[in-house]
């Protein structure tokens, strides 16, 4: 009688985010899976899975981007294929996790919308999460399935030491104070110092006023933040930063939603340069302004399918860089 085979990774990937998805396959040596992802005329969405997933681990990419709901719902209906055609383990990959700012009550009446997109994923039967740097670190504990929240520090780490002049001169910024945690860390690894602006916001999306607490006069200052939406926050903190004396203002965010007047706002911003992960596709955004920049945390996702396939810790990767 022959062997029993071990099982496999199948990593599939909807439509959200397939040049990132291609990247991440490339790297653990694989090819994607075969999966064929449409709308009806109806605009209902259609998966077909093209290979057999018993018995097989699967991967599903897909991020929460562009058509934010559209890709969710491909996202549950590829789970929930693979579900009932007997995977023994699928894992959701979202490298930009949808709704991560509906995660609190901020207003009566407000919905909890990032804890109903967690019981959808469980329910649709994914058995584990990928995801980075979640805009509130909460996010995890809206799930009864395990939740890794990988973190793009190490690369933006790598990113400023290769590419920033002078980097042991600059300042690490919080453009809010809800991002200070995620600054003072990036700041105590590169043994430089930090500051801090305070905003007041009129209403959502648009801020009127920002203070600049500590001294920022005569070096380069590196905004830090997890998500980069119309940018308003970033222009109006740049802008603060060069009338306290800062010589170059980088912005360095993982997940650079980039929508709405964004790409003018970054044109006509004093920012040097805007950097942001691959997590969203944004090839088109960058041959309209040449002050973005990508870092790319593609292996950092492979590294983590790899550990989770193999069952070994994925915190490693919290520290540390992939190639």
């Amino acid at each position: 009688m022959s062997t029993m085979p071990s099982n496999s990774i199948k990593i599939f990937a909807g439509n959200s985010h397939i040049e990132f998805a291609k990247l991440v396959a490339k790297k653990l040596g694989l090819e994607l899976a075969k999966c064929v992802v449409l709308k009806y005329s109806n605009q209902e969405t259609s998966v077909t899975i093209g290979e057999s997933v018993r018995d097989e681990d699967v991967f599903i990419i897909q991020s929460g981007c562009d058509q934010i709901n559209d890709n969710l719902m491909e996202l549950l209906i590829m789970i929930n294929a693979c579900k009932t055609a007997s995977a023994r383990r699928i894992t959701a990959v979202i490298p930009c996790f949808p709704y991560a700012r509906a995660d609190k009550k901020d207003k009566s009446r407000a919905p909890i919308t990032a804890k109903l997109v967690a019981n959808m994923l469980t329910v649709a039967g994914a058995n584990h999460v990928i995801t980075m740097d979640l805009h509130a670190s909460q996010i995890q504990g809206f799930f009864n399935i395990p939740v890794d929240n990988l973190y793009a520090e190490p690369c933006t780490l790598k990113y400023i030491r290769e590419n920033i002049e002078n980097h042991s001169e600059v300042i690490i910024v919080s453009p809010d104070a809800g991002g200070a945690k995620r600054a003072t860390a990036i700041a105590d690894k590169l043994d430089v110092d930090f500051a801090l602006i305070h905003k007041e916001r009129k209403r959502a999306n648009e801020v009127s006023r920002m203070v600049l607490v500590g001294d920022v006069k005569g070096r380069p200052c590196v905004l830090v933040d997890d998500m980069a939406d119309t940018c308003g926050t970033l222009g109006l903190a740049a802008k603060t930063l060069l009338e306290n004396g800062a010589t170059a203002v980088y912005a360095i965010v993982t997940h650079g939603v980039l929508s709405g007047k964004a790409i003018s706002v970054i044109n006509d911003s004093v920012l040097t340069k805007v950097v942001v992960t691959n997590t969203i596709p944004h090839a088109e955004k960058k041959l309209l302004c040449n002050k973005i920049d990508t870092i790319d945390v593609a292996a950092t996702f492979a590294e983590a399918i790899r550990r989770t396939h193999n069952g070994e810790s994925v915190s490693w990767l919290f520290e540390r860089a992939p190639e």
